[in-house]
């Protein structure tokens, strides 16, 4: 009984001590620097502005690759030209390979863009959700230029952690769009 005692005096006494408080969740802020757009002159039929931050591959047949270290992401951009009536089968494949990813995507938001000036439609398309992309467009003048692009991160799918560079690369793709002019 006295060990008993003893030890039941020894754990109430060390019991004291400062009361736990439950601390509510953190949010990771991340912050990304304004963006800086310049024109991108090249060998190929079509120009357009990139974010200074970004790092620019050329590659075969004006294709372009837009890497951006920092979030581990980059925006493939594709050209094709329209020969002998295709643009219907480059529209096609566009969109059904933006509309692949509805298997794990909550929803695909659809902008169109139509610049009759320029000479520029196309559509962007918001992927939300786990998705491989979380970014698809297209562009074109409907006579000789097409050009898709799409937004890729280098990790497994996790919307709610790539959110923000999601975000701020769906601005540069928009950019992207809104400055693409075609060469003669």
């Amino acid at each position: 009984m006295r060990i008993f005692l003893i030890f039941f005096c020894i754990v109430f006494c060390s019991s004291c001590g400062d009361d736990v408080v439950v601390k509510p969740g953190a949010m990771l802020r991340l912050e990304y620097p304004m963006p800086t757009y310049k024109t991108v002159n090249m060998d190929c039929p079509f120009t357009f502005e990139i974010n200074e931050h970004g790092l620019m591959q050329l590659k075969n047949n004006c294709w372009v690759n837009i890497d951006y270290p920092g979030m581990k992401a980059t925006i493939y951009i594709t050209y094709r030209s329209i020969k002998n009536n295709n643009l219907d089968s480059l529209l096609y494949d566009a969109q059904k390979l933006t509309y692949d990813h509805t298997i794990k995507a909550d929803a695909i938001i659809e902008q169109p863009r139509v610049d009759s000036i320029h000479k520029v439609y196309g559509m962007f398309y918001m992927i939300n959700g786990n998705a491989a992309t979380q970014s698809q467009f297209y562009v074109t003048d409907s006579i000789r230029h097409f050009v898709t692009g799409s937004l890729y991160f280098e990790s497994k799918p996790n919307f709610d952690s790539i959110y923000p560079a999601a975000v701020y690369l769906r601005n540069d793709i928009r950019n992207i769009m809104e400055t693409i002019s075609w060469k003669n």
